[in-house]
């Protein structure tokens, strides 16, 4: 099996990661789609690190671009060919893109990369890459995510990082990408919100979430950049050393940055080997995810939440009998009213909505007006793990006449059906019509669905 293995002992950005790539093999023309869509260009070269030779990219800005009603046109025209240019001295402006352009939200960078007519296989990685960047900052920030705002990542210079990765590895065409631990450094870093410790809280949020492992230092510097955790994430199986493999190439990717005793670089290495154990690497990675309290690939899928709480001791019944649909309409997900016990021994309620971050403020407000309480927190849960839902109609005959009942099919994200369930309301009314038992009419229909799915 064709496996590239990524050894980050001293780290990963994306600029390193697209570095590495090219040094292990892959054709740096093969980033001309970001060019043609942006208006910056790549500048590949070689540096000297603690004297190892090592690949650069740049991403700087391309000042030969069309301007459009005082916008850039990603449409636009060069003069000058799309590829990368070895000696940047010779072709458009030398300045760092870093943070140049527009910064966009994520619904904004779905939308720009969906534009740039990729092959679909590129398309989804870089895609599964910003997916996982918005869900962290989604989580940080306790925002919905589609209108989740990028900041560091969001910007010109990033789009091409997360794109340029996954041209370079189409390129390159491994069966498997594997990495080692990652070096996330120490210290603190200096963000557009202030100073945080690192790892940045990103760069945390996008680790929970990926396959792969991190480690502290070697130095007090970051050395896991957000953009480099989400390209890893999106594509990489962690190992907890390097693989048996029959290596064909190795290449080093540098990064900015010079240290006395550790040469700021990303090995990739290239060859045969790392295939999966007798139960597979994800069986082994799935059981250590779970030990360690993390999400489970190919289980359930994410989905970022708020959690609304209020205590209530003098609700009329009718107040709390009309939260389901009042609060729904304000963009509750779902209402639970729990009997409780308050101070003095009163009798009260415990009221818990989930709703989406971003509806969090209207639904608290609509809470408080509903029932009068002085006060709605805000728990700490962040997040659910809930199924892909489908569902199907299921057609049940008796006595000549045909009834349907609308059934929720629940599976996993890899489509592993895991419940089927009927809906109660329409199984209601066709008890009422056929004299049948509720539960037998949901037995028939549930079979009827579980007949009718694919089988392994």
């Amino acid at each position: 099996m064709r496996t590239l293995v990524f050894d980050g002992r001293t780290g990963a950005a994306g600029d390193m990661i697209c570095a590495a790539l090219i040094a292990a093999g892959a054709d740096p023309d093969a980033l001309a789609p970001v060019s043609d869509a942006l208006p910056v260009r790549y500048a590949v070269g070689e540096v000297e690190k603690n004297g190892i030779r090592a690949t650069t990219v740049d991403v700087l800005i391309d000042d030969r671009t069309v301007e459009t009603d005082g916008d850039h046109d990603h449409g636009h025209d060069h003069d000058h060919d799309h590829g990368p240019d070895n000696d940047p001295s010779t072709s458009g402006s030398d300045e760092p893109a870093e943070g140049a352009g527009v910064h966009r939200s994520y619904r904004e960078v779905v939308d720009l990369v969906e534009s740039m007519g990729l092959p679909p296989a590129v398309e989804s990685t870089a895609l599964d890459a910003f997916e996982l960047l918005g869900r962290a900052e989604a989580s940080v920030h306790g925002t919905d995510l589609d209108e989740t705002h990028f900041h560091e990542v969001g910007a010109d210079d990033a789009i091409a990082d997360v794109v340029g990765a996954a041209l370079l590895l189409a390129d390159l065409g491994p069966e498997r990408v594997v990495t080692t631990p990652v070096a996330a450094g120490g210290g603190t870093v200096e963000m557009s919100h202030g100073t945080y410790p690192v790892p940045a809280p990103a760069t945390t949020e996008i680790a929970s979430r990926a396959g792969f492992r991190i480690a502290g230092g070697p130095i007090d510097r970051e050395l896991l950049t957000p953009t480099g955790a989400a390209i890893l994430g999106a594509v990489a199986d962690g190992f907890d050393a390097v693989p048996d493999l029959a290596v064909e190439r190795a290449g080093y990717g540098a990064g900015d940055a010079d240290f006395e005793r550790h040469p700021n670089v990303l090995r990739a290495l290239v060859g045969d080997g790392g295939e999966p154990g007798p139960d597979g690497d994800r069986e082994k990675r799935d059981d250590d995810r779970a030990r360690a309290g993390q999400p489970v690939d190919g289980r359930l899928a994410h989905d970022d939440i708020a959690v609304l709480e209020t205590n209530l001791d003098d609700a009329a019944p009718e107040v709390l009998g009309g939260l389901q649909e009042t609060l729904s309409r304000a963009g509750a997900r779902d209402v639970t009213i729990v009997p409780t016990t308050m101070k003095k021994s009163r009798p009260g309620h415990l009221v818990k909505v989930i709703c989406k971050p971003a509806d969090a403020e209207a639904v608290a407000e609509r809470l408080a007006r509903e029932t009068g309480t002085l006060g709605v927190r805000q728990s700490g849960a962040s997040h659910r793990w809930i199924a892909d839902r489908a569902f199907e109609t299921a057609t049940l005959r008796v006595d000549g006449e045909d009834h349907e009942v609308d059934v929720k099919v629940a599976s996993t994200t890899d489509g592993e059906v895991y419940d089927v369930s009927g809906e109660y309301d329409d199984a209601a009314a066709v008890a009422e019509a056929t004299g049948l038992p509720i539960r037998e009419v949901l037995r028939r229909v549930e079979a009827e669905v579980r007949e009718q799915l694919p089988r392994e």
